[in-house]
């Protein structure tokens, strides 16, 4: 599935370090002396501890080691803040610890680095909200300045939690292709993730390296494209009702590319033949999507409790979402009703 040049790489892509690879976690003591994470503080949770490969290389390596409470990110990162200390982060977790561990760096100015353990993507992207009494970062969002993905690690979760993971990977490379910053190189970036992320959930096991890349590029080009309708409305269904966040994106992400299709063709098409289908036609992204989705073990949002009496407020909130606006054929507030109902 991967070149040779895919499946180990070091790449140093404008302020921050991308090692990607087997064993690339092995490499964490190394590589943050080089970027400066001397007397880190290791942001983490007691089960990314406890289960996950390389956790004590990180964990051995640090000057305070935080367990992040649950919750939101506001309110998570809201309560580790002070602890921090105005020291370098480093976050190994899933996506919710990396962006908790961004949002305190945003607010006190300081460096992060991400040890992802899920495929989430946010060890590359500059998304992420602010921990709770802060409105504005000290200097812009934060994207890590290191990123330590290692395919073993990123894909140590059960069968079920790795399919949902890569479905919320395979909803970034499928938004890059018609969010307002859309653009060729992010495109073809986009279109190789989705391509790998495909190939990789489609045997009885997911092959790591495959879905771990796919992660990565999908990240990549999400960040340089933006945000659009997948994304508000999983995003919104997550904070309204507290649905799992990678399930909610496998459930979501069919009924959207079908949305979308008759408004970006083109671009709807290439992902068709990315995921697999025989020809550029736009509204097979959409079977296609489903498909892949049947490995993450629900297929309706009932199943991850969603109640019928809280589409209005999702639809509410989604609505004033500004990302709307700029996706094709963007459904107005009777559109988003149909379209959460249609996967309820």
């Amino acid at each position: 599935m991967l070149s040779e040049p895919e499946r180990s790489f070091t790449w140093r892509d404008g302020e921050r370090l991308i090692r990607f690879g087997a064993g690339a976690l092995a490499e964490a003591p190394r590589l943050l002396a080089g970027e400066g994470f001397d007397g880190y503080v290791l942001v983490t949770t007691g089960r990314a501890l406890d289960s996950t490969p390389g956790a004590a290389l990180l964990a051995e390596g640090a000057a305070a080691v935080l367990e992040l409470p649950g919750g939101r990110v506001p309110e998570a990162s809201a309560a580790v803040r002070a602890d921090v200390g105005g020291r370098p982060l480093v976050a190994f977790g899933g996506g919710r610890v990396i962006d908790s561990a961004k949002a305190v760096a945003a607010a006190d100015g300081l460096r992060c680095a991400a040890a992802p353990t899920t495929l989430s993507g946010a060890e590359l992207t500059q998304f992420h909200r602010l921990p709770v009494g802060v409105e504005r970062p000290q200097a812009g969002l934060v994207r890590p300045a290191l990123a330590l993905a290692d395919p073993d690690v990123m894909t140590s979760q059960p069968l079920e939690a790795v399919a949902a993971s890569a479905m919320n990977a395979l909803a970034h490379g499928a938004e890059a292709l018609y969010a307002a910053g859309a653009n060729p190189v992010a495109e073809l970036v986009a279109l190789r993730g989705a391509e790998l992320i495909a190939a990789g959930l489609d045997p009885s096991e997911p092959a790591g390296e495959s879905l771990a890349l796919g992660a990565l590029l999908c990240a990549h080009a999400v960040d340089a494209a933006g945000l659009a309708l997948h994304h508000v409305l999983c995003q919104t269904i997550v904070a309204v009702t507290g649905a799992p966040h990678a399930q909610t994106n496998g459930v979501m992400l069919p009924h959207v590319l079908e949305w979308i299709a008759p408004h970006a063709p083109r671009e709807l098409g290439l992902l068709a033949v990315a995921l697999g289908a025989d020809r550029a036609d736009a509204a097979l992204a959409g079977e296609r999507a489903r498909g892949l989705a049947a490995r993450v073990g629900v297929g309706r949002l009932s199943e991850l409790g969603v109640e019928a009496d809280e589409l209005d407020a999702v639809v509410e909130a989604a609505g004033r979402r500004p990302e709307l606006a700029a996706t094709p054929g963007s459904p107005g507030r009777d559109g988003l009703r149909r379209l959460l109902a249609a996967a309820l």
